[in-house]
Parts: structure tokens; sequence; C-alpha cells
């Protein structure tokens, strides 16, 4: 029987929407996703990202990061708070400081005038926190949707695997069958019947490895959203759905707006908040303090008053400043390197995908026709006598093994253009 390519038709294009989905999550955030019915026997990208985005904790931390800061943000707003205070002078003494007969009682209410705007200056500093902590939410999510990406690829290539162990059992029972036949026939040894057999005993073997690896890698995916049991059946995609790109300079240029990239930014703004901060706090605050005293000898009170101011605030504060432009100025060091290893990610990603493209196309259009037709060949060759066993079964290793590395090669070419995608947080969409 002539060989059989893998069937991929009827599956939904894996077509990589996943900065779409992104773009709705951390925009409309949090999420409000209707949940996959467990009965569903079919999961797609879409769902997988659905499940993590709603479920994983690694998100689910930032609303508390938020709630916290939200909460210093308060704090940062109030103005200084009221003191007030009790002093006793002139008691327990002697002559007439004796017990409390002359004794002193003052009560005083204190407070700190501040100056050079430090309270906005401290709720700016709070701001400027909480969109950073917005812009690493996103860059985490971006991370987690990658990762939910290479997953369900490399679950999807493995199921795509199995198919071809299953045509693989087919081919190989198919094979036994006819060397049955011709054995009896007095065609051919005995030999070549136990070797047939042996032959169908391995594919099974490997077929059942196969089975066991998709367990692994279904849990793999469904821990990314918490489940830790499997509730689905296949994956629903198209392994060689690739759509398009622009050159590697133009997806470089949509690096520096990525979301790895804009932590930076806001880290920037950050520490430009905190060197605000730090110059308010070099003006001189004033403290005053106004207050009541009664003189036990003579019933008599009096008010009193009094402020204090510190001397050479900007000389003692002149370190914090210094240290927080350093740290300023550290981001953007941080933010090139980052830049630089991106660039290289990126390339090496560009490259790895088109040339896993250009292989696919190859291994499809010419590679499996010759193998298939060479397959078809040898076995009437060897029906009729011409060929030898081992000839044949070397036509069938050739076709099995260019079978599974067209998938391999497929598989290598939508994990690179998931990374391609992650690194510009742009899908490679058809044009």
């Amino acid at each position: 029987m002539p060989a059989k390519l893998p069937v991929y038709a009827g599956r939904c294009a894996l077509s990589y929407r996943i900065f779409y989905l992104l773009l709705w999550a951390v925009i409309v955030y949090p999420l409000n996703v209707t949940a996959v019915h467990a009965a569903d026997s079919t999961l797609t990208l879409s769902d997988a990202m659905s499940r993590t985005m709603a479920q994983n904790p690694r998100l689910q931390v930032f609303d508390l990061r938020l709630d916290g800061l939200q909460g210093r943000r308060i704090t940062a707003n109030l103005n200084p708070a009221l003191e007030v205070g009790a002093e006793v002078e002139n008691f327990l003494g002697t002559a007439d400081a004796r017990g409390l007969v002359g004794a002193e009682l003052t009560l005083t209410l204190s407070s700190t005038l501040e100056l050079g705007g430090q309270r906005q200056a401290r709720v700016s500093a709070v701001d400027s926190r909480r969109e950073l902590v917005e812009a690493e939410r996103r860059a985490e999510t971006l991370d987690l949707l990658g990762q939910v990406t290479q997953r369900f690829v490399a679950t999807l290539a493995l199921q795509e695997k199995l198919q071809l162990a299953a045509d693989a059992i087919s081919l190989a029972q198919s094979t036994l069958d006819i060397v049955t036949r011709r054995a009896n026939q007095g065609a051919t040894s005995q030999a070549e019947v136990l070797r047939a057999r042996a032959a169908l005993t391995q594919r099974q073997i490997e077929q059942s490895r196969l089975q066991s690896e998709l367990v692994s890698r279904k849990m793999a995916l469904a821990l990314l959203w918490g489940d830790t049991s499997v509730e689905f059946g296949q994956l629903q995609g198209d392994l060689f759905q690739f759509g398009s790109s622009d050159s590697f300079e133009s997806l470089f240029q949509r690096v520096s707006d990525s979301p790895a990239i804009q932590v930076y930014a806001s880290e920037q703004r950050v520490r430009e908040a905190e060197i605000q901060l730090a110059r308010s706090q070099s003006e001189s605050d004033i403290g005053w303090q106004v207050g009541v005293r009664r003189r036990e000898d003579t019933d008599d009170f009096a008010f009193t008053a009094g402020f204090s101011v510190p001397l050479f605030p900007v000389q003692r504060n002149r370190g914090e400043v210094r240290a927080a432009r350093a740290a300023r100025d550290e981001v953007r060091y941080r933010r090139e390197t980052t830049l630089l290893n991106l660039h290289s990610y990126l390339f090496d990603a560009y490259q790895q995908r088109q040339q896993s493209i250009a292989a696919v196309e190859r291994i499809r259009n010419e590679m499996l026709p010759d193998l298939s037709e060479a397959l078809t060949q040898t076995r009437e060759a060897y029906e009729s006598g011409r060929y030898s066993y081992v000839e044949w079964m070397a036509a069938q290793r050739e076709l099995l093994a260019a079978q599974r590395a067209l998938v391999d090669t497929a598989a290598t070419a939508l994990l690179n253009q998931a990374l391609i995608e992650q690194l510009t947080a742009q899908p490679l969409a058809d044009r």
C-alpha cells in the first residue's frame, strides 16, 4: 500500500494572536473570563491563554502590590502628625520647691511645617512606583503568555508525532502481512517474518512512549492555569500556519516599545521621583510648638510658643540626592544592556524561523513526495523479488524520519515565531 503523508486538515489555524489577547488582558484588567467548560474535548491556544490569565497566581500578586501602594499613597499624602506633650518643672525639691508647691505644668501641641513640596514629592514617588508595577505586570503577562505558547506548540507537535506513530504501526502491520504471505509462498525466509514482527513491536513501544510523554506535556500545560488534572482531550491547532514577518530591522525597532523595555522607562520615572523627593527633603522643616503653662504656687496661667529649624539641611541631604541620581543613571545602562541582549535573542529567533519555514516547504514539497514514491516502488520491487527486505525497511525508515523531521521543523519555526512576538509585543499576522 502506498505510504500516506500526515494529514493536518480540519484544524483551526494556530495564528498566534497572543498579543491581541495581551492587549485585551493588560488594559482591561483584571479579566472577566468565562471559564471553558471541563467537558470540552479540545483545547485551543486561546482557551489555554484565557485560563492562564484568569487563574495563574503569578499575575494575581500584582493586584496585591497595587493595593499596597494605594495604602502607601494614603500615608504619603498625610500632613505631619500633631503631638501633644506635658512637662512638669520645679517639683519634689526642697524648701519652696518641696512637693508640688512650686511646680510648673506645661501642656503643649507641636508639629512640623513641611517646606519644599515634600508631601507632593512623596505622593509622586508612590505614583511612579504604581506605574512601574503596571509595567512589570505587562512584562510578566507577556512572559507567561510566551510560556503558554511554547508548551502548547510542544504538546501539539507531540500530538502530531503520536498520529505519525499510529501511521507507522499501520505500515509495520501491512509489512508483516506482506512478508508473512511471501514466506507462506516460499518466496522469502521465516527470518524476515520475525524481523517484521519485531519491527511492529518496536513501533508499538514507541507509540506507548509518546502517549506517556503526551500525558506529561498536557499536565505541564494545565499547571499554568493551576489545574492538577487534565480536563481536555486534544489540542486544536495547525503547526503549519506561520504567517509572515517584516525585516529584522523593522522587528528590532518594535523592541524598544515592548513591555520588557517599558519597565525601564517606568523605573526611570521612579528614580526621577526619588531625586525630587530627596531634593525636597533638603528644605528646612520648621518645627512649631504652642502650649499653656500653670504655676502651682501662684495659680497663674501663661501661653508658650516656640519653633525650631535644623541647620545646614542641604549639606546633610547631599548624599541622598547623589545616591538617587546614581540609581537613575544606572537604569539607563541596564536598559542598554537589555536592548543588546534582546537584539541577540531576536536575531537568533529570526534566523531560525526563516530557515525552519524554508525547510518545512522543501520537506513537504520535495522530500516527502520523493520518499513516498520511493517507498511505493521499493515495496513493489520487494513483492516481485527484485529488492531485499533490508532495502524495503530502509525506505520505510527514511520516510518516517522525514515525516518526524517535518513536525520538528514546523514546531521550531513556531517556537521561534512565539519568541519574536514576545520580544516585539506584536503578532506576526498574515498580510
